[in-house]
């Protein structure tokens, strides 16, 4: 890890030097395989806390499939049946573990909007899923860790520059943020509002029973909506959810 990192370009092609880097401390993520541009890490920071909120809110491994800086859908890793696995054509791939189960219902929610996403992963990439992403078009992915085989296996994606980003899951940013737009410095506290079970606490209708696999969803649509571009709105079942902003998505 280092404190900055240049990038292959920013925004747009013609934007160049383009780097990232850090005041204080080292830089959280190392770069396995690739060359990643501006855009890429602002969907791979973005969907890398988008899961990592999910794993905390519900318990389960998650994943999402970001695109133009939104998520065009976020999943945790709930089993598929043979109706789903057809859906989202994986039914040849044989022993889907929960993450790769995550991935196909985040990649499935939208398929159109996710061509050419970036994958985030709140736990280690596995075979299944480094399987799984093997054959979509995809521009890269942010995972925890990765195990050696899924590593190689990714490796291979296209040509061999896909872009593969190890984060540090400990890795806490500082309260304040800041960015430039025309030259001027915008400063805001960062989001960090807690979306958990505490939020569903005060229930105004009549009836105050919520079942958990509805809560759970309430969780997963909050979460999904956080990371959402503009005015947006959240389309969630069964564990899955398509997160659309105004201008954005599907």
């Amino acid at each position: 890890m280092s404190a900055e990192m240049f990038l292959k370009y920013g925004c747009n092609p013609n934007q160049k030097p383009s780097k990232i880097y850090i005041k204080n401390g080292e830089l959280p993520i190392t770069v396995l395989n690739g060359n990643p541009g501006y855009i890429n890490l602002l969907d791979a920071f973005n969907g890398w806390q988008l899961v990592k909120e999910l794993k905390e809110a519900t318990g389960l491994c998650a994943a999402t499939s970001f695109k133009h800086v939104s998520p065009a859908g976020a999943a945790v890793g709930i089993p598929l049946d043979e109706t789903l696995k057809k859906v989202y054509f994986v039914d040849d791939l044989e022993d889907l573990s929960p993450m790769a189960c995550a991935y196909a219902r985040a990649r499935g929610a939208d398929r159109m909007s996710s061509y050419g996403d970036f994958v985030a992963l709140s736990d280690t990439c596995d075979v299944p899923t480094a399987k799984m992403l093997q054959r979509e078009v995809s521009d890269g992915i942010i995972a925890p860790d990765y195990t050696d085989e899924a590593l190689e296996i990714l490796k291979s994606k296209r040509k061999g520059t896909y872009n593969i980003i190890k984060i540090d899951p400990n890795y806490v940013p500082e309260e304040i943020e800041t960015k430039q737009v025309f030259g001027i410095t915008f400063e805001q506290g960062r989001n960090n509002l807690k979306i958990n079970n505490e939020l569903l606490q005060n229930i105004v209708t009549d009836n105050k029973e919520i079942p958990e696999d509805k809560k759970r969803d309430l969780l997963i649509s909050l979460i999904t909506l956080k990371y959402t571009q503009s005015n947006s709105v959240c389309y969630v079942k069964n564990g899955q959810a398509i997160g659309i902003g105004a201008g954005q998505q599907s």
